[in-house]
């Protein structure tokens, strides 16, 4: 059950507070207020401030287009490089030179560029999408999102429709227990991830699970960077890390904490690209990768901390306590789980990401996004016990919860 509709059923049919707070609405929403408010200095400062806020939502869809454009055009690379002069971002664009300039007032408006004299760099917001070339990337893809979010209703009311829904195909069989092409740690803020489909014999598996995994490995630099400022690995021996993807995350750990042995498990078109990358990088004696799927399988044995990262928001509960209970298994007594994804806030702190990885979520298929203690339940139901979360530096790409098998 959602959240929502489990505080529905818990919040009395009528009340005091519920008969305030509508009394309030209406007296909110009058005409007489607005125009009492414009003649008082509190009431001008918040409505002006609502009025700013209001209009932020309403062109949202702009912001986005412009820092899609500034994206295709190349500039924040170009203008990371050097600053340039109007006619220089002109001859990159090709576009006509009213076009141009609109773009490029835009795109100062929002903080992505800056006038710096007759030439143009980088605003504060410019920096990071220059810096990151996942960002960059996951800009590019989201335009499939804006697509699917034309008519909001419709994806609404068939998710199956969806444009990312068909982008990431699903496997044959129950569809609510399929997983997406691929897996693990490579997406930013973002996107969930979770294991390769097993259709890489087919002559479309090989490109699909390419091109999945080429965005992934572009963006995981984020969350990889903040789950090692967060935890200390070093305590540990042996990490298993599953639904682990082209192994992006497991490279970076063993190049960071040398005594580790650690292992990837992914299914078996994922598994085979991710030992591919651990053979370049050199690791092949301290990381192995296993194929096979925890719908199936049993996972690997051996390791002392369990990884998963940004797979469990890709399922329904069921799914998601079947993989919790699997890791339960794998795990020696005292073993961890440390598991890493976006969470929801809890009721009453609403944040503005949320809104995003709930409409993503839908948009891809069977996911949905959980509060912290919504999947600290799950792991309890699992067996675990000593569940805590683990402050992370940047929570928007991934927040961490910790836990123990007794």
């Amino acid at each position: 059950m959602s959240r929502l509709a489990s505080a529905e059923l818990q919040a009395p049919a009528s009340g005091w507070r519920e008969r305030w707070l509508s009394m309030l609405d209406r007296w909110l929403s009058s005409p007489g207020l607005y125009r009492w408010s414009l003649g008082n200095p509190i009431g001008r400062l918040i409505m002006r401030r609502r009025a700013a806020q209001l209009f932020s939502l309403m062109a949202g869809f702009v912001h986005s287009q412009v820092l899609l454009a500034c994206v295709r055009l190349g500039w924040f690379e170009a203008l990371l490089s050097e600053p340039r002069s109007l006619t220089q971002l002109q001859q990159m664009a090709h576009l006509p030179p009213d076009s141009v300039q609109r773009l490029l007032g835009s795109a100062i408006s929002l903080g992505l560029i800056e006038q710096r004299g007759q030439r143009y760099g980088l605003g504060p917001l410019g920096v990071p999408v220059a810096a990151h070339a996942g960002l960059r990337a996951m800009i590019e893809h989201n335009a499939l999102l804006n697509s699917d979010l034309v008519d909001p209703l419709q994806l609404l009311s068939r998710p199956e429709s969806s444009g990312m829904h068909a982008y990431w195909p699903y496997p044959t069989g129950d569809a609510a227990d399929a997983r997406p092409i691929a897996d693990g740690v490579d997406a930013v803020a973002t996107p969930p991830i979770s294991q390769a489909q097993t259709f890489s014999q087919s002559t479309q598996g090989a490109p699909q699970i390419s091109r999945y995994s080429e965005l992934m490995a572009r963006s995981q630099r984020f969350l990889i960077e903040e789950l090692l400022a967060a935890y200390d690995f070093t305590q540990h021996r042996r990490v298993l890390d599953v639904g682990g993807g082209q192994g992006g995350w497991v490279i970076a750990l063993a190049q960071r904490v040398t005594h580790l042995q650690l292992h990837l498990f992914d299914l078996p078109g994922v598994a085979a690209l991710a030992r591919q990358r651990v053979a370049e990088a050199g690791l092949t004696q301290r990381i192995s990768c296993t194929g096979g799927s925890f719908r199936s399988d049993a996972l690997p044995e051996g390791a002392d901390l369990i990884t998963l990262l940004r797979v469990a928001h890709d399922h329904a509960d069921e799914a998601v306590l079947e993989l919790l209970t699997r890791i339960h298994q794998a795990l020696p007594a005292g073993g961890q789980l440390l598991l890493a994804e976006p969470m929801a806030e809890p009721e009453g702190k609403p944040c503005a990401s949320d809104a995003y990885f709930h409409f993503y979520l839908l948009a891809m298929g069977r996911g949905r996004l959980r509060t912290a203690g919504e999947l600290s339940q799950l792991m309890r139901r699992a067996g675990f016990g000593a569940i805590r979360s683990i402050p992370n530096p940047v929570p928007l790409h991934g927040s961490l919860l910790l836990a123990r098998k007794d």
